[in-house]
């Protein structure tokens, strides 16, 4: 009884002292200033995060153009540079894009008019000097010629809508870019010998892996483990994801890594050879990393970090950018809706697959053995597993074939994968109803 007696006086002691503060220092409710600061840092943060996914290159500037010279190439003999330099439909051949909204209305009616020599390296210059080629940044000399050259987020993972023309249009951020030729255009830059000496081969070596990739298809851990070919003799180069729909999604890659922080900095620092700093002690296995680790890339310091105080904003905007919704006519909506009932049931897809983010929430990795497929590229990465992908806005990236390395070109292939795999014993009704729902993503869970 004593015991709470003691409790009732020290409350009521306490509650005395609360009435006894001054007015001044009592809390005060401040809960609509509060909001909407934070609504203003929020819409701040995104519009940085934003500019630096689209235009900023960590200084990479001083790799791609000062170290590589591949500005040289861009520019061709005629500008001061080397060979026939790059004109617009070289550009768009190999999948570079142009933002239409960058361009002044003067041109666009040229553009339209066709009164544009599309076959002149000069207008590719003019084009960059208005900051228009997505992800790519030309600095430039007074003299209108090119000093240098670097690369953004948005080369790999943006595309545009084609509005004016195939290749110019809007931005599409977060979509990937399946047309664009990366080893083809590094294959421009005049001095390769840094990846020569990286992977222990000559140029011609390093030329030649980089003409096998192909159209959408980049290989970031060539410069981890070496490795540019698998063994049955096509290229380790994979197909860029998608970089949307990433909210509440763990991993990042196809092959896990780490979150889209870690692979931002990861991708900043040793893809596009930012200047920034980077620690991953996973790259010190030398029998897994022999190159990552005979370079030290587990371990980066530079002075002037240019790629840290970034990642937040960077984040932030990447979180904020939805899948994109599959336009009208695109699938059938009554099979789409049959199909959704087999992806919850008897199909399994959402074992793993899990709506809304149609990914497991938490750890979403799985052995090859799990999934059916060999093991080649799991192997490359440190949990030697494959991620459970995301598969909002499948319908976007299509073009090139779905898993990691497009052994599957349709959607057809893939169901038909794990109806195998799992022997789930489909029909091919019920499997052409599940094909409709999964181009519908996202917009038949949205009903």
């Amino acid at each position: 009884m004593r015991y709470h007696i003691g409790i009732v006086f020290v409350l009521a002691c306490a509650g005395i002292g609360l009435l006894a503060l001054p007015a001044s220092t009592a809390p005060r409710s401040n809960s609509q200033a509060s909001k909407k600061t934070v609504e203003q840092r929020a819409e701040a943060k995104f519009k940085q995060g934003q500019h630096i996914f689209r235009f900023d290159t960590f200084g990479d500037e001083s790799f791609w153009g000062d170290t590589l010279q591949l500005h040289k190439g861009i520019e061709g003999s005629k500008f001061g540079g080397v060979g026939n330099g790059v004109s617009p439909n070289t550009a768009l051949s190999v999948g570079l894009k142009v933002d239409v909204d960058a361009l002044p209305d003067s041109l666009i009616e040229e553009l339209k008019n066709g009164q544009v020599d599309l076959d002149d390296p000069g207008v590719t210059l003019s084009l960059l000097q208005l900051s228009s080629v997505v992800g790519v940044t030309g600095i430039f000399k007074s003299d209108g010629t090119l000093k240098s050259v670097g690369i953004q987020c948005a080369l790999c993972h943006s595309t545009v809508d084609n509005s004016l023309a195939p290749g110019i249009g809007h931005r599409l951020d977060g979509w990937a870019n399946r047309d664009l030729n990366v080893g083809q255009i590094i294959n421009l830059a005049p001095n390769l010998q840094p990846f020569a000496d990286l992977l222990g081969v000559d140029q011609a070596t390093v030329r030649s892996v980089l003409q096998s990739w192909g159209p959408g298809r980049f290989d970031a851990e060539l410069a981890l483990d070496g490795k540019a070919f698998r063994p049955d003799g096509k290229t380790s180069a994979v197909l860029i994801p998608p970089a949307f729909g990433l909210a509440g999604v763990n991993l990042h890659t196809w092959t896990g890594w780490g979150s889209v922080t870690y692979w931002n900095a990861f991708v900043a620092n040793l893809e596009m050879h930012g200047k920034g700093n980077f620690y991953d002690p996973r790259l010190d296995n030398a029998v897994q990393f022999p190159v990552a680790a005979k370079a030290g890339f587990g371990h980066v310091s530079n002075s002037t970090d240019l790629i840290t105080p970034k990642l937040a904003a960077l984040h932030f905007y990447q979180l904020g950018i939805p899948a994109p919704e599959a336009p009208a006519g695109t699938y059938n909506h009554q099979a789409a809706k049959r199909g959704e009932q087999l992806f919850n049931g008897a199909a399994k897809c959402a074992t793993c697959h899990v709506p809304p983010i149609y990914t497991e929430p938490g750890w979403n990795l799985h052995t090859p053995s799990e999934v059916c497929v060999d093991s080649f590229q799991a192997d490359r990465s440190p949990d030697h597993r494959y991620r459970t992908s995301p598969l909002g806005g499948l319908w976007t990236h299509t073009n090139g074939g779905f898993y990691h390395d497009g052994r599957f070109a349709t959607l057809a292939d893939v169901v038909n994968h794990y109806d195998g795999c799992f022997s789930l014993g489909l029909t091919d009704h019920e499997k052409a109803d599940l094909v409709e729902f999964l181009k519908a993503i996202p917009v038949e869970n949205k009903r």
